[in-house]
């Protein structure tokens, strides 16, 4: 099949975020099952590195239509691990100094880019049957094809797939940005409009052929007002055409047999390597040797990630006798309130703030458990990462952490499991964990079932495959 898979970040050209890993892991997967998986991206320029540009060939440009305007697009291409990559170049839109997003006109950048990906279309030998459109970023590719090209001789026929990794962030404007900014007409605004705001991720699932997200849990969670953040209404009239396949992982970029990254190998026959990757994480951060369990987190510093349970019970974790080494930027208070606790314990709390992919790697591979409070969670990759690095998920089972983590209390478990949003519910997970900890045979037991849990994307390629050709009425 020729699959084109839509996204506003993939590793490695650019990344923010778990969307920028499955991007860079999913195609690959398509295409080692024999299909033709292409990517397509804006050019970041401040932002992709030199190694990289190296590797992108210069292919045409044209212009792309913007409400009233038309601007210039530069198309690139880029082989990277047997996946075709193509980069959509305009300055005035992705030559930005301060990330990726979070910019006054992320509206007119995303509807360019999404216009340009199906005008791309128009001057490539490249046809896919299936449009894989992920997130608000991309949410107009299906709208656009809807409205603009579905007739057009070059681009009939294809079926869009329209993938939620976080149902948080919705493209939500001003109707005044309709004809202007985002060039659609006004006879179009009732299929744009949602509560009487502009919204690109309803119009996307208003248009898809079919609308998936990022494990079946959280397919079904979003359903509900307490996870949709008011898109419920628009889902609950689509449940027919919506569903949730689990993400996986890159598991040679997430290898502790071979990562680079960490300062000693380990495997599930030969876990030596482990101990010294702990040995080296605490001095790396500044704690004291000991055997005091490690207790890792690495993630964005934000409410629905559960740290306001964390801040409820953190003394009580830190008499448990737990060492925290937490990475991660966001919310003011909870910057703060690491940066308070890393004074008040200071042989006992490691704190660095912001994220550097190198410490993360050595926190999943020198920690003995992981924290994953969160109070929503779409799918989550670090529980799946901490499990190949063979430090065990202590996780809310909420959206893809209950998919993916199989509680100790079955002989099958791979980790520490609490239903509800409590943070004493939460502390007892953690003490569970301590216990289960300093009874070496059955955590060895625990740390080896963690390791041999297979979150590749084989099986959630084939769940995609199934689903693509349904939709080209290839089954």
């Amino acid at each position: 099949m020729n699959i084109l898979y839509a996204a506003s970040e993939a590793q490695p050209l650019a990344a923010s975020g778990g969307l920028a890993d499955v991007a860079g892991s999913l195609p690959k997967a398509l295409v080692e099952e024999g299909h033709d998986a292409r990517v397509v991206l804006p050019l970041y320029v401040n932002t992709i590195k030199p190694q990289w540009r190296e590797k992108m060939t210069y292919v045409t440009n044209f212009t792309v239509p913007v409400g009233w305007r038309h601007q210039y697009c530069g198309l690139f291409t880029a082989q990277i691990n047997n996946v075709t990559y193509y980069l959509l170049d305009n300055e005035y839109y992705f030559k930005r100094d301060f990330g990726l997003y979070g910019y006054y006109d992320d509206a007119e950048r995303y509807a360019f880019f999404s216009r340009a990906v199906l005008e791309m279309l128009k001057v490539i030998d490249f046809k896919p049957q299936v449009i894989n459109s992920n997130d608000w970023q991309c949410a107009l590719i299906p709208v656009y094809y809807s409205m603009f090209y579905r007739n057009d001789s070059k681009l009939w026929g294809i079926k869009n797939v329209f993938t939620i990794h976080n149902i948080q962030y919705q493209g939500r404007y001003g109707m005044e940005l309709l004809e202007d900014v985002l060039g659609i007409p006004k006879h179009f605004a009732s299929l744009m409009e949602y509560d009487r705001d502009v919204n690109f991720m309803k119009a996307a699932i208003e248009v898809s052929d079919k609308v998936t997200t990022v494990s079946p849990t959280y397919a079904r969670e979003i359903l509900d007002p307490w996870f949709s953040h008011g898109l419920d209404r628009a889902l609950k009239d689509k449940q027919y055409k919506t569903c949730g396949f689990l993400n996986g992982i890159d598991t040679d970029m997430y290898n502790p047999a071979t990562d680079p990254v960490i300062p000693e190998k380990f495997t599930t026959s030969k876990k030596a390597g482990k101990k010294v990757c702990s040995q080296k994480l605490l001095e790396q951060v500044g704690l004291p040797q000991g055997d005091e369990p490690i207790l890792g987190m690495v993630s964005r510093l934000v409410e629905h990630k559960g740290f306001d349970l964390v801040k409820c019970v953190f003394d009580d974790i830190i008499k448990l006798g737990y060492k925290v080494v937490v990475l991660g930027s966001g919310d003011a208070q909870y910057e703060q309130f690491f940066h308070e606790m890393r004074w008040r314990y200071p042989d006992r709390v490691a704190f660095t703030c912001g994220y550097i992919p190198d410490l993360a790697k050595k926190i999943y591979a020198g920690a003995n458990m992981f924290l994953m409070p969160s109070k929503s969670e779409p799918c989550g990759l670090a529980q799946m990462i901490s499990l190949r690095y063979g430090t065990i998920p202590i996780v809310r089972k909420t959206g893809g952490l209950a998919d993916s983590i199989i509680d100790y209390g079955d002989e099958n478990g791979t980790g520490f499991t609490f239903q509800s949003y409590n943070a004493h519910d939460m502390l007892y997970a953690v003490k569970r964990a301590k216990d289960c900890y300093w009874n070496k045979t059955e955590w060895n037991k625990l740390v080896t079932r963690a390791m041999k849990a297979d979150f590749s994307w084989k099986q959630s390629a084939k769940l995609y495959i199934g689903l693509y050709k349904e939709l080209a009425g290839e089954q």
